[in-house]
């Protein structure tokens, strides 16, 4: 198996070059020798908006699996410029699924719980409708569309309040603001998800890629929880005072939010279930795995 990583500087795409025992990003994609197993490839080294560059890289290397991590994910920001929004996250999947099917490689494309509008009251399975409320959630729902359409067997992997040891997210968040002062914490209560954490996210990525099983997956950490409460848990399993987190609602958030996020995005992983595969683990578990590494790399010299 010869596998292509797109978005490989980011916080899933570094955890999924480790599980894909890939070696460092090289200067030039173009430059591997045939020889390598795995290539992850950084947006400074393969801009998936780029149809030219997507293209030419896949038709040199050949992957017989290529995992598109690559994504514009700063959910607020895409709100301020959809037309990078949907260049990136939908164009940027045109490309690489184009590029799959030049070359017959299966495709594996990294989506998200935005595509959900949140109305639901029980968690949403892979064949609910979509019905995203935010610029990034149709923007990487259209993605998920040029998946479909140009490779039709492809897998696509939703997930949700992802954090990991590499890139900004919640847990880091977090620790920052309980390291500061005293003063009380903010955080909403109304919005409910699964948080997921890479390094258990990326090897479930590697076994369906390796399976080639197509169609839509929910992965995500078991056990749903709201901001507030994930909050508590973070500064709690990190030994501070969880006491000092108090809950508000969205609609108290200051200064608001310019994209609108789903109040729930609990995603059922049903297809995992019927087919017999492992759930990951309870979110707790990579919780207190996380947060003690962060702190011992904080207290290190």
């Amino acid at each position: 198996m010869r596998m292509l990583i797109t978005g490989a500087g980011g916080q899933l795409g570094r955890d999924l070059a480790d599980a894909f025992q890939a070696r460092r990003p090289t200067p030039s994609v173009a430059a591997v020798a045939t020889a390598e197993l795995v290539v992850a490839a950084t947006r400074d080294q393969l801009d998936v908006s780029d149809r030219d560059a997507v293209l030419q890289a896949i038709t040199t290397l050949r992957p017989t699996v290529i995992v598109h991590a690559g994504a514009w994910t700063a959910v607020d920001a895409c709100e301020g410029d959809p037309d990078r929004a949907f260049r990136v996250n939908a164009l940027g999947a045109r490309h690489v699924a184009e590029g799959a099917a030049l070359v017959d490689a299966h495709l594996v494309y990294v989506s998200t719980d935005y595509v959900f509008d949140g109305a639901a009251t029980s968690p949403y399975t892979e064949w609910d409708a979509t019905n995203p409320l935010s610029i990034y959630g149709r923007s990487k729902l259209g993605g998920e569309r040029e998946v479909q359409s140009l490779a039709g067997t492809a897998t696509i992997v939703r997930s949700s309040w992802v954090c990991g040891a590499h890139g900004a997210n919640m847990v880091k968040t977090v620790l920052r603001l309980g390291r500061q002062d005293d003063k009380e914490l903010r955080f909403v209560d109304d919005q409910r998800g699964c948080p997921t954490f890479t390094e258990d996210l990326a090897p479930m990525i590697l076994r369906l890629a390796g399976a080639r099983l197509p169609g839509v997956f929910h992965v995500t950490n078991q056990g749903s929880t709201t901001w507030y409460h994930f909050a508590r848990d973070v500064l709690a399993a990190a030994g501070m005072d969880a006491e000092r987190v108090q809950p508000i609602t969205t609609a108290q958030l200051q200064p608001p939010r310019p994209a609108p996020r789903p109040a729930n995005s609990v995603l059922d992983n049903a297809a995992l279930r019927g087919l017999g595969i492992a759930l990951l683990d309870d979110h707790h578990v990579p919780l207190e795995r996380l947060v003690k590494q962060l702190c011992a790399e904080t207290a290190a010299p």
